[in-house]
């Protein structure tokens, strides 16, 4: 089930009608929250449900033997990790690694290729199988107590606003909180209210408009030779991108808040980020922070040496782009993202740069959004030659003046870019902390703004798309 369809809509509006009804006790509130969730969850296909089940049945199960059998806790861990990242590896990669032996066999002249393997990717499976077993190892290191309530563990792991695409949430933040009879104000649904609005705009107005652009620019393998139309693209790509996976985790967040949950926040408008550890704290905060404590800090992070922190960098950034999808060019955006980082650590030049009084701090940011939309380009390209060639128009800057292709472009396409990086210099400069946005003109002010969004959402919504983040 897509948030941005009726169907989803009647679903809603039915669970929230109930909710207040149902949320008294643990047993049925646990117990309607994964009834729920496995509908929606189920309406692309049922048989997903029987993974999902399956991984939580493993995980739940080797939390109490951790408990249970104190001498074993590294066995009951493996078989965890076995189980989720098995899961993954038979769904997701498979045939990644059969077309890569089958491509090995063709170079050797081995006549003997692997049959490509017939499975369907289970939608979401990368979150929450990181999200069961981000459980699981933090009952072996002893920061959590398994739960012995199975409808609570699953309402852990299956709660729907963030099941398919996130955020991640830790499970000794939710655990908690299910156990406890939630309650909602009028702030939470206020806030609620605006974060799904938010999130709405975002996706339906704005990625789902610059998608069909960008789908048809990567449609062919041999790009358009113009310089200003391709960074027009991936400027265009790394909106909708961003537009279409926060808002995701917006309209996630808001129906979590509806229901008297805080799911944390997981996009801090990472363009105005200044430098790349600081793009990371702020892009998928909750999958970035995921990979920093359970990947990069079992490695030994910082504490390696400088030769070794940066190793161990490197490893979690490759697991990052390999995360993304069963393809060599994310591998090589993780590498580059990688890079960059290193690059930063070594020179520091965000701080140097950024010392500079007046124009400092927004040339880093800058430079920093030039770089990320050129790592942007393996993350959306098929191949690595797709991707290299773009490069290269790219960068080719003796046809800067060439403006003919502009008319690929729609006039709506084309003001969103403007609007946007306006919103976000807004934000960059930090204007929204002003003191008088505390004052109750702004408050109404946002009001007024509520009703024109959704006024623009359902007159200028884009032709619909999935979620781009349905695939990973």
């Amino acid at each position: 089930m897509v948030f941005n369809t009726v169907v989803f809509l009647i679903f809603a509006a039915i669970f929230f009608a109930a909710w207040p009804t149902l949320r008294g006790s643990i047993v049925s509130r646990c117990g309607f929250i994964v009834v729920a969730s496995f509908i929606f969850y189920g309406w692309w296909d049922a048989r997903f449900l029987l993974l999902i089940i399956a991984s939580g049945l493993i995980d739940y199960s080797a939390g109490l033997a951790m408990v249970r059998f104190p001498n074993q806790k590294k066995f009951w861990l493996t078989i965890s990790l076995i189980g989720n990242v098995g899961s993954l590896a038979v769904f997701k990669y498979l045939n990644f690694f059969i077309d890569n032996v089958n491509s090995a066999a063709g170079y050797f002249d081995i006549a003997a290729p692997l049959p490509v393997a017939s499975l369907v990717l289970p939608v979401g499976i990368s979150f929450y199988t990181f999200q069961s077993m981000s459980y699981s190892i933090d009952v072996y290191r002893g920061e959590l107590k398994p739960t012995r309530n199975v409808l609570q563990f699953f309402a852990y792991l299956s709660m729907f606003p963030q099941l398919v695409a996130g955020p991640i949430v830790r499970a000794a933040d939710l655990l908690p909180a299910l156990a406890e009879s939630p309650k909602t104000t009028s702030l939470d649904r206020w806030i609620g209210l605006r974060w799904i609005v938010h999130g709405f705009f975002k996706k339906m107005v704005v990625a789902d408009t610059l998608a069909p652009a960008v789908n048809a620019a990567f449609a062919s393998e041999t790009p358009l030779q113009s310089t200003v139309y391709w960074w027009i693209i991936i400027a265009m790509f790394a909106l909708q991108i961003y537009c279409d996976f926060s808002g995701y985790s917006d309209i996630a967040r808001g129906l979590g808040r509806w229901m008297g949950y805080d799911f944390g926040e997981n996009f801090n408008h990472p363009y105005t980020a200044c430098g790349f550890k600081d793009f990371w704290s702020r892009w998928h905060i909750s999958l970035s922070t995921w990979f920093r404590d359970y990947v990069y800090v079992p490695l030994g992070g910082s504490k390696s040496g400088v030769a070794g922190s940066h190793g161990n960098m490197w490893i979690t950034m490759l697991i990052s782009g390999f995360w993304h999808g069963a393809n060599w060019t994310f591998v090589i955006w993780g590498a580059a993202h990688a890079l960059l980082l290193s690059l930063e650590r070594i020179t520091k030049w965000p701080t140097k740069l950024g010392s500079f009084p007046w124009v400092g701090r927004f040339l880093v940011a800058v430079i920093t959004f030039v770089l990320a939309c050129l790592t942007w380009v393996f993350f959306r390209a098929d191949s690595f030659g797709q991707a290299t060639s773009i490069i290269m128009q790219m960068l080719d800057f003796s046809r800067i003046t060439d403006l003919s292709q502009l008319g690929r472009f729609s006039a709506l396409q084309l003001l969103i870019l403007p609007l946007m990086f306006l919103r976000e210099l807004y934000f960059f400069l930090k204007l929204d902390q002003a003191t008088w946005t505390t004052s109750h003109l702004f408050e109404n002010a946002r009001a007024v703004g509520m009703g024109m969004i959704i006024v623009l959402t359902l007159l200028f919504r884009g032709p619909g798309q999935t979620f781009v983040y349905f695939q990973f």
